[in-house]
């Protein structure tokens, strides 16, 4: 499902270069939910920025899906996120002066050919998911912290895609919320059969995962 070879990326100032990853390989089959682990600024997030196709690596290739993904113009890249991405962040992301269900039929827009009708079904579906039909109608504002992540999960499902990219889904939880978050993507992972890479600083959490891909100064660690 996803393929990563030889992956350098670097980023140059006038006077500095910065190697944020250096020689990745990384393999993840369908299905498999994965963890990414290291130190702060180790290039956790840039590695899932790769993945995700929201930034180029320097050197190496991506291949999303058996998709190799290289010079692809930026409308044929936003399309294939659209299809086939769903991602989740630590600050929810949500806008604050629509109701619930506006933020998770937002990736919907861009899907040609999806009706209004069948937008407002596949939200509420998803919100059905992750236990927030009663909050609809709801504004980010009067959610809770594990509230807005479980808005920010069903935004990232309501198109049905392949893999699911979280970057510390869970670091603005408390322990009890973030344990209910990650049921849910185990939910996802088990009964749905999504690929989940995610990034997270929490063992115990990484733990619940298929595998552990480990990483130190940009470099994977055996």
């Amino acid at each position: 499902m996803i393929t990563l070879e030889k992956l350098d990326k670097v980023y140059q100032t006038d006077e500095i270069e910065t190697v944020a990853l250096n020689n990745i390989n990384l393999s993840i089959d369908r299905g498999e939910f994965v963890s990414i682990m290291g130190p702060s600024g180790c290039g956790k997030s840039t590695l899932l920025n790769m993945i995700g196709l929201l930034d180029n690596p320097t050197n190496g290739s991506v291949s999303i899906d058996n998709f190799q993904i290289e010079n692809w113009p930026d409308k044929k890249l936003a399309l294939f996120r659209n299809k086939k991405l769903g991602y989740i962040f630590q600050s929810f992301h949500l806008i604050n002066d629509i109701p619930v269900i506006d933020n998770v039929e937002l990736p919907l827009l861009y899907r040609k050919g999806v009706t209004g009708k069948e937008r407002r079904q596949k939200a509420l579906d998803a919100l059905k998911k992750v236990g927030l039909s009663a909050r609809t109608k709801h504004y980010p504002s009067q959610l809770s912290g594990g509230q807005k992540q479980r808005v920010a999960i069903a935004r990232a499902i309501v198109g049905h895609p392949n893999i699911i990219l979280a970057d510390e889904p869970t670091g603005n939880l408390d322990s009890k919320m973030g344990g209910e978050i990650m049921d849910i993507l185990q939910n996802l992972n088990k009964n749905e059969n999504t690929t989940i890479v995610m990034v997270t600083h929490d063992e115990h959490l990484s733990k619940q995962t298929n595998r552990i891909f480990h990483l130190f100064d940009g470099m994977q660690v055996d």
